[in-house]
């Protein structure tokens, strides 16, 4: 891994060589191939492709034909695709259509001419104009007449597959609002903007793998059902049969007071029979056959009065509480919020991890930042401690900012010119300028300067301005989001990474640093427009204070006694921190909403 506060570059790009030449796919054609199919097919094999997509008659990728099209001039290929725009001139005889596949922005431009007579061919071209219309073609790479834009287009030899449209196509129309896309998940991936982010979220995650690999870390598959909670929150998604095993449950009529009344003088008589038995000496033999009496008559109240506790069908405890000792896993079980605690067991085993995986929360968040499932990278870092953290943060938030720059720079071009005119820059400098380093307390010291300022300006310099943010900054609160954007946009103007943050407002496995300001050595990356990206600390590795923090944070030590396993058997010095994927994917785009940048986005009182 690169040294602290040395910028990171990424490392050259191999592509490695197919698996195996270019070669017939159809081996099954008989012998007797006619000329003409032959010919088609010397053709097909003579085109060279670095990339195989597996496709129907050696499909090529649109990204790649646009790369190299020089090499393919003259040559018959095969690209598939959806047509962004097509239309007929010269009285309909002849035919454009611009498709794209979806591996890069720009589209293949495609054409056909057909004879004024040729009414079969008219009646083929015409409904494949419109937008939304799939499309296999096979065709000649040929140049564009002088003066157009493109350089190149395909002419169409043949029509291979079509899907037309049927009925209204919801995004016909160009620049539809992001608002209107979120109502069709399904589809929103064939617009300009959303497959963007699509491939640049695709080059993030190989960023991410290729970073961490690079360094030695281990890819670690952590559980999505866990019954601890790493934050201490509670806003969790449980998971439960419970609900649905109620409807047979409640196939069993509720039983009446009269029964159970019943059934428990049943269960006395026959204890005062056993008991009978037993003091007057009678045989062993006579005694075990009352007692299994007893024990039945014992298993029926209590299927009795478990059935009257499920009143609705789901089973209770005497305390009216759910019985999750009736559940799948006789306990509570919930989604995962993190697999940080999981990834330290590993850590502590077999030296540096990381995750990459999804993660919930439930928490009844409607802002532009906060989903319901989202991804999570969770590296986790054994014989390390707060600065070693912070060092492999930032390189490799670095790293995958230059990997984008180097890889999508055309999404980038797109985004900077219809999203965020500021994108590049931006970009472009966080990976060159270190990331200012700065304890909380002073910090927090900073705004509450600017925010006193502010107080003693008269009405008029304050601009109609009620007060500076709109949450007070306080000396020991979490900050918000508001607070974060005003350290990295207008003080520091760049990333700043936070660390040194008060034990209160932290989770309890946060190592304490035992300092006047009674602080855990924890670390937050905060960057312009999005406020936190990331969020780490050095672990406890203390037994005893780790027991501590548990008992103060409310949790039952029960739970995590294989976490506090970690400590009694070769502890460790380690750290971790947890970078929020979409954020990211938000920093890098300029997008501004966080549902945009997923494909399938839930949130509260949503799930497409």
């Amino acid at each position: 891994m690169p040294r602290p506060n040395q910028t990171t570059t990424p490392r050259s790009i191999t592509i490695h060589p197919p698996l195996h030449t270019l070669t017939p796919s159809r081996t099954h054609h008989p012998t007797t191939m006619s000329e003409a199919k032959l010919e088609q097919e010397v053709q097909r094999l003579a085109v060279t492709s670095t990339k195989k997509a597996y496709g129907i008659d050696g499909r090529m990728y649109a990204s790649e034909v646009q790369e190299k099209w020089e090499s393919f001039l003259g040559q018959t290929i095969t690209v598939g695709g959806w047509v962004k725009k097509g239309r007929a001139a010269e009285k309909g005889t002849l035919f454009f259509l611009e498709v794209n596949d979806g591996s890069c922005p720009g589209n293949l431009q495609c054409k056909r001419k057909v004879d004024e007579s040729d009414e079969e061919a008219i009646k083929l071209y015409k409904p494949l104009t419109k937008t939304g219309a799939s499309v296999l073609l096979r065709g000649k790479i040929v140049k564009a007449p002088e003066g157009k834009e493109q350089k190149f287009e395909l002419d169409i030899e043949e029509v291979v597959h079509s899907g037309l449209i049927e009925g209204s196509y919801p995004i016909a129309k160009a620049r539809i609002p992001l608002e209107v896309l979120r109502k069709h998940c399904h589809l929103r991936a064939r617009t300009n903007i959303i497959s963007a982010v699509a491939r640049v979220r695709n080059a993030l995650a190989q960023a991410t793998h290729r970073f961490f690999s690079d360094n030695g870390f281990m890819y670690l598959h952590t559980p999505l059902i866990t019954a601890s909670d790493c934050e201490g929150a509670g806003e969790m998604f449980q998971v439960t049969t419970l609900f649905s095993k109620a409807e047979k449950v409640l196939e069993t009529p509720l039983p009446s007071d009269e029964e159970v009344k019943a059934a428990e003088d049943a269960v006395a008589e026959q204890e005062a029979a056993v008991q009978e038995m037993r003091d007057a000496k009678r045989n062993k033999k006579t005694i075990k056959a009352a007692d299994a009496v007893l024990q039945e008559k014992r298993a029926a109240l209590a299927a009795i009065k478990e059935r009257v506790l499920a009143r609705d069908g789901i089973p209770r405890t005497e305390d009216k509480q759910f019985d999750f000792t009736k559940d799948f896993f006789k306990r509570a079980a919930y989604l995962t919020v993190s697999g940080q605690l999981q990834g330290e067991s590993y850590a502590c085993s077999m030296g540096n991890i990381y995750t990459f995986g999804p993660t919930f929360r439930a928490e009844n968040s409607n802002t532009t930042r906060h989903l319901a499932e989202f991804w999570m990278i969770e590296p986790e870092i054994a014989f390390c401690d707060l600065t070693g953290c912070m060092d492999c943060a930032e390189d490799y938030v670095r790293y995958c900012c230059q990997y984008v720059l180097d890889n999508c720079r055309a999404d980038l071009d797109f985004f900077a010119k219809f999203v965020d005119k500021t994108v590049i820059d931006r970009v472009t400098e966080l990976t060159a300028k270190q990331f200012a380093r700065v304890e909380y307390k002073d910090a927090v010291k900073q705004l509450l300067e600017l925010q006193a300022a502010f107080e003693s300006k008269t009405d008029e310099e304050k601009a109609g301005k009620k007060s500076l943010f709109e949450i007070p900054v306080g000396e020991r609160i979490d900050l918000a989001t508001e607070h974060e954007r005003y350290l990295t946009e207008h003080i520091y103007k760049g990333p700043v990474i936070l660390y040194n943050y008060p034990k209160e407002i932290k989770a309890f496995y946060m190592r304490e640093t035992h300092d006047e300001f009674d602080s855990v050595a924890a670390m937050d990356i905060l960057v312009p427009k999005i406020g936190e990206l990331v969020g780490g600390s050095q672990r406890e590795e203390r037994l005893d204070v780790l027991r501590r923090r548990l008992q103060e944070a409310g949790l039952d030590e029960s739970d995590y006694e294989w976490y506090l396993d970690l400590r009694r058997f070769g502890t460790v010095p380690h750290s971790g921190f947890g970078l929020g994927f979409e954020r990211l994917i938000m920093l890098v785009t300029g997008m501004e909403n966080i549902r945009d940048v997923i494909p399938y986005p839930r949130h509260p009182e949503h799930i497409p």
